[in-house]
């Protein structure tokens, strides 16, 4: 075996590992279908690898040599479906087709040719060229701004390029007389080292994609709420510190509490109380602004931020849930069922008075409780002295 022959092994095996890998990624990331259409693409061009191998050591030169060149432009525009599905620009299948039609019709029209001259090399190396340039520019198109996704598309640009490097460095350094003596010169070792440098770089890169897009998966899976799909505890001081940095105050905090909402799983069970969880929690995030963080913190009890927003605004946000809360019938109780919520709201100023918020938001949250339940109270600061500014079930102050 020599060097050339040792190449190719090597990237046949890296070609079926990243196979692999990104199958198994598949089973963890929400692009899954991305992710088996690129170990798709890394199974079928490693058996190009293969097909050099027989052109050497077999007498169905033409046969195999044709085989190479199919399994490795296949393999290319497997890629560009993978990252168009990864990236949101997907490839339509129809101009793919026709061009990996052409390709191959070109292809046993360049196999005639002498090998080593500029047009056989050009001819050959350009399908691949261009079919790794449609990866590119689909990272381009696409709205994902990340420095990764800038790295990939500067890196599959680069692919394109040694392509073309690689049809002058045939001619420069030959490529043999026949296919056959392909593997035996030295511009074959040079492609393959080139080429196995490339395919492990794009893997490991478009591997990077699909890891953070995990890792963000997980995060976000570890700060929701199962039950009732809104941010946890721990989400909910998370998003609050980025939301905060971004806003100039004032801003508003609201604690929200089920009215007796243990004799909703007492008298008609856990399952009826879980489904007014999840209806309240609805309510909350079809009512509240794009930019609002709305949070459980266990229980019956859930919290509400709102960047940027005064005291008023925010009284009348919670007076509308509240009386949205007080009409609806919600799922898995008598129609006839009504469930209601008080309302305790806080303003602040800057993010390091978040954890004070939460403290005076649940003091408007006890009076509101002390006074019947069912209503909007408003925590106000005056001087040294605390104020607890009432807000009757119409909205209005006093």
């Amino acid at each position: 075996m020599n060097g050339a022959d040792f190449f190719l092994v090597v990237n046949f095996l890296i070609g079926l590992s990243f196979a692999v890998v990104f199958l198994i990624v598949s089973t963890r990331s929400r692009s899954r279908i991305a992710a088996r259409w690129i170990a798709a693409a890394y199974a079928i061009a490693s058996f190009s690898t293969i097909s050099e191998l027989l052109v050497a050591h077999t007498e169905f030169v033409k046969f195999f040599a044709l085989t190479a060149f199919a399994t490795v432009l296949a393999g290319l525009l497997l890629i560009r479906i993978g990252i168009g599905r990864l990236y949101g620009v997907p490839a339509s299948p129809a101009p793919l087709i026709v061009f990996y039609g052409i390709a191959l019709v070109l292809d046993l029209i360049v196999y005639e040719l002498p090998r080593g001259t500029w047009v056989h090399s050009f001819s050959y190396q350009t399908p691949f060229a261009l079919a790794i340039f449609f990866s590119a520019t689909a990272v381009l198109r696409s709205s994902r701004r990340a420095p990764i996704d800038r790295a990939i598309a500067c890196l599959l640009f680069m692919t394109g390029f040694m392509f073309i490097a690689k049809a002058a460095a045939a001619v420069l350094l030959g490529a043999g007389a026949t296919a056959k003596d392909y593997v035996h010169s030295y511009y074959a070792l040079v492609s393959q080292s080139s080429t196995g440098v490339f395919v492990v770089l794009v893997g490991l890169m478009l591997l990077s994609v699909f890891v953070l897009e995990i890792m963000a998966q997980e995060r976000s899976n570890s700060e929701v709420d199962a039950l009732s799909e809104v941010l946890n505890r721990r989400g909910f001081d998370n998003h609050c510190d980025m939301r905060l940095r971004r806003l100039p105050g004032p801003h508003a905090l609201i604690l929200c509490d089920l009215d007796h909402f243990k004799k909703i799983n007492d008298t008609y069970g856990h399952y009826s109380g879980d489904c007014v969880i999840r209806a309240f929690a609805d309510l909350l995030k079809a009512s509240a602004p794009e930019n609002a963080v709305v949070g459980r913190l266990g229980g019956e009890e859930f919290c509400v931020l709102l960047p940027g927003v005064p005291a008023d605004a925010a009284l009348m946000f919670a007076q509308a849930v509240r009386g949205s809360f007080a009409m609806q019938v919600l799922p898995g109780m008598p129609s006839s069922f009504r469930m209601t919520a008080s309302f305790g709201v806080a303003t602040f100023q800057a993010a390091g008075e978040l954890s004070v918020a939460v403290r005076n938001a649940d003091a408007a949250l006890y009076e509101a409780k002390a006074s019947g339940r069912n209503c909007v109270r408003l925590y106000r600061e005056r001087g040294t002295t605390p104020l607890i500014v009432v807000s009757d079930n119409h909205g209005t102050a006093q």
